[in-house]
């Protein structure tokens, strides 16, 4: 998948990254470029299965994936094209360890124009996708998941926290978080 995706971008430009989630908190790469950037046709949703990151096998948290439908506001990183050769597999180490996402290259609107970025995306028809959650699931999920990296409360937090500091205001994931005494 690696492949098809650097063939897809070419290598004669540079390359974008959308982030959504702890990319914009955590991105562990170095970018020559960031902008508030807005996908049209997928939303953030905490709506993934983590069974190593955020959560285990016998008590799975979750993690956020691009949904179908919808719209997302976010960063976009420029990656310069003579770092891609580093930064990318590191990148692609990190959220597709076991090819969970569907990455695709999208448009993202940014006040400076669109960029084609790539971006990490969910099908609804991964195993991984958890269907409907009632409120009381995302509880238990928020009270007692936690894996490698920590808990998936402190995952959403986190990213909730970074938002409303860049002015993005998710309302749906307030609300999640309320349910876990936020």
């Amino acid at each position: 998948m690696l492949d098809a995706a650097i063939r897809e971008w070419g290598g004669q430009t540079d390359l974008w990254v959308f982030g959504y989630a702890s990319l914009i908190w955590r991105p562990e790469f170095e970018s020559a470029e960031q902008r508030f950037a807005t996908l049209h046709g997928y939303h953030r949703a905490l709506k993934m299965w983590s069974r190593v990151n955020r959560g285990t096998p016998a008590l799975p948290g979750l993690v956020f994936g691009l949904l179908s439908g919808g719209s997302c506001k976010g960063m976009a990183y420029r990656l310069p094209r003579n770092h891609v050769p580093d930064a990318l597999p590191a990148l692609w180490a990190r959220e597709m360890p076991n090819g969970i996402y569907d990455p695709k290259w999208l448009r993202c609107r940014t006040a400076q124009g669109d960029v084609r970025a790539l971006a990490f995306t969910l099908s609804r028809r991964s195993p991984n996708h958890t269907g409907v959650l009632t409120e009381d699931h995302y509880r238990q999920i928020f009270s007692s998941a936690c894996g490698r990296y920590g808990t998936t409360r402190d995952y959403a937090q986190l990213t909730y926290d970074k938002l409303r500091t860049l002015g993005i205001e998710d309302q749906a994931l307030g609300r999640l978080l309320q349910l876990a005494g936020h």
